[in-house]
């Protein structure tokens, strides 16, 4: 291993994945870092689960290389890769006791009974499952049923922690706390983790990198705050971010102007080289978008419906030209339906996409 590789954990080469003339998983390049916590995100159907049972061994690859510290094992058995997987199904042994789950694997490995004790007590008092221990999967809830999962991972004391969607089965308050759960973790054991997910929620709060994959590529991989504040393209300035962004048709205009629903606004980027009326895409986030205090010079909106949520108002309106977009508000004066409103945001808040729904920079 040269000394480039030194602090690489997981590399991919052009992998590539086939279900005879299918292919779903098209040419990825990605380098992961040792103790990086990587989100894979993407709707349904992206090649992100696909992606990741390739790194575990559990799918062939088709063409191209894995390497895991600095190892190829593109064709290694999962047990010979140095990792450890948790499941969205948690898939325990319903008749063997927590300690006989966590220490199953390890069993099977032949460790000794000495060590199989101190690693099955020591991820126990991680997970804080130490009073569980002699009972069955049947007997636990959903969120200490997947403490077990992770902690059968955690004996293991693999390289790289692979997850596969773990919370989905949980409800909204117990994702939350487990989400929280497992960024502690990662904090304490600084390993190499990945985790999938179609919930851009917990990309956003786990990840030190996020990989946004549609349809079997790589649309862009960054920081939480590259992702949401500088995103290549359309598809990922509409998936990352809650409410979306809104994404507007537009025409460029003269130097630093497009216009949108008949009313020129002013942009930090000019749409240099661009004929004048040339279409566009303009982006600007729902908390970046202002409620004038009057609509002359103004995009004007109807709010259509409005969600009061405390301390955050969402009005969901239309442009003139039957647009729709998204208004963060936050203001003691509440809005209704039906209300007319003028909108301003500030220009280095907007991005431009070109018509194939690349950035323009």
């Amino acid at each position: 291993m040269t000394n480039g590789m030194a602090n690489k954990s997981v590399v991919l080469q052009d992998v590539r994945k086939s279900y005879g003339n299918l292919q779903v998983v098209h040419g990825i390049d990605l380098t992961i870092e040792e103790g990086e916590f990587v989100v894979f995100v993407g709707p349904s159907g992206c090649g992100k689960s696909t992606l990741l049972r390739m790194i575990a061994g559990l799918e062939d690859v088709t063409d191209g290389e894995i390497e895991i510290k600095g190892r190829v094992v593109t064709d290694l058995d999962p047990s010979e890769r140095g990792i450890a997987m948790v499941f969205q199904s948690y898939a325990l042994y319903p008749h063997m006791s927590v300690r006989d789950n966590l220490a199953f694997g390890l069993k099977m490995a032949r460790t000794s009974a000495p060590e199989i004790e101190m690693r099955v007590k020591a991820a126990s008092a991680i997970l804080k499952i130490d009073h569980l221990l002699d009972r069955r999967p049947g007997q636990l809830s959903g969120g200490q049923r997947q403490r077990v999962a992770i902690g059968r991972a955690i004996v293991r004391k693999p390289d790289v922690f692979l997850f596969d969607e773990p919370l989905s089965n949980l409800d909204a308050e117990l994702r939350v706390s487990m989400r929280i759960e497992i960024a502690r973790l990662h904090r304490e054991l600084g390993n190499t983790m990945i985790y999938v997910t179609h919930d851009q929620t917990e990309a956003m709060t786990l990840a030190d990198k996020i990989v946004v994959l549609r349809d079997g590529r790589v649309e862009q991989a960054g920081t939480p705050r590259q992702i949401y504040e500088d995103p290549a393209n359309t598809f990922v300035a509409g998936f990352i971010g809650s409410p979306r962004m809104n994404l507007l048709n537009a025409r460029s205009a003269e130097q630093g102007l497009v216009e949108v629903a008949g009313v020129r606004i002013e942009t930090a980027l000019s749409c240099t080289g661009r004929p004048a009326g040339g279409a566009v895409t303009l982006g600007v986030r729902p908390e970046h978008l202002k409620v004038a205090p009057d609509r002359s010079g103004r995009l004007v909106a109807t709010v259509d419906f409005s969600e009061y949520l405390g301390g955050t108002q969402y009005l969901y309106c239309q442009l003139g030209d039957g647009q729709s977009l998204t208004v963060e508000h936050r203001s003691p004066v509440s809005i209704a339906a039906g209300d007319e409103i003028g909108l301003l945001f500030e220009p280095a808040d907007c991005r431009l996409f070109d018509e194939g729904g690349n950035r323009l920079r």
